[in-house]
């Protein structure tokens, strides 16, 4: 057994065809108890839904604006927190992975392995999370078309791993601004794998203040609504107590509160668009 101890998960998280997945949590991790009330809320928000959920979290910002802002605990007891949560919590957990060397030893302590929208071109990063046979979760990087995105996901599968989930978080627009292309998600789906949205992600603005990366929060339920009535198999949210007081992407972070009633709307959307016409 691992040192980290963590669940062992299926590997088929949920039905994509059936299920509408949600992934939240805080962006980074900044301590055992935060991580574990965030998770706990999450979890029961999901739960009363209906729908399944991941926990995530960042043991580690590897792509700060500034090197003076917050990174997070590391990777050993950054890890070590994200399987206790797993294991206190009963749920799968995701965690971004920075270089392909810390690949298996996340494997160790999560279930899902996720490839930061920057390092989505990267080989050796794609194929060594492919390796340790866990799902692995692609975002799309902001400079990258919806097609082109086939590439990054026939990496993973030709290590033997058919298990990719692929996340839209928005495309560069000029400077400081995304946008996002509602077609991209079924234009991504068509390569075969399900499609997340990441909500919160899509309102940043990309080093908008200076040394930091700003955000429009308020638009992130807008976006999650979008999203859904586009098709997308599930949703991306950062969430936290206190979004103002989060050492990461604190303007975009959306108000642990407004989980429920931002997933029940968008459950209500994904009921709408599949009833017969």
């Amino acid at each position: 057994m691992s040192k980290f101890e963590h669940i062992p998960m299926a590997n088929t998280l949920y039905d994509p065809q059936r299920d509408f997945l949600l992934i939240a949590g805080p962006c980074i991790i900044e301590s055992l108890d935060l991580c574990l009330h965030i998770g706990e809320i999450a979890r029961d928000v999901a739960k009363r839904l209906g729908v399944p959920y991941v926990f995530k979290a960042s043991f580690d910002k590897a792509n700060r604006s500034s090197n003076q802002s917050y990174r997070g605990h590391g990777m050993d007891h950054g890890l070590d927190i994200l399987a206790q949560v797993g294991r206190k919590l009963g749920v799968p957990v995701t965690t971004d992975v920075h270089e392909s060397a810390q690949a298996s030893q996340v494997a160790c302590a999560v279930d899902v392995l996720q490839i930061p929208a920057f390092l989505c071109r990267q080989t050796d990063l794609l194929v060594a999370c492919a390796q340790t046979g866990k799902p692995v979760n692609i975002k799309k990087g902001q400079f990258m078309s919806p097609w082109e995105m086939t590439n990054a996901v026939e990496k993973v599968r030709s290590a033997g791993n058919p298990h990719v989930l692929l996340t839209e978080r928005g495309t560069f627009f000029g400077y400081n601004r995304l946008v996002n292309d509602m077609t991209g998600i079924p234009q991504m789906q068509s390569l075969g794998s399900p499609v997340l949205f990441d909500a919160t992600h899509s309102t940043q603005l990309p080093g908008g203040l200076g040394a930091a990366t700003g955000g429009q929060r308020q638009y992130a339920g807008l976006l999650a609504q979008a999203a859904t009535a586009a098709g997308c198999n599930g949703l991306f949210i950062e969430v936290h107590p206190e979004p103002d007081k989060s050492p990461s992407d604190a303007a975009t972070i959306l108000p642990l509160a407004e989980l429920e009633p931002l997933l029940g709307r968008c459950l209500k959307i994904r009921q709408a668009i599949a009833a017969p016409a």
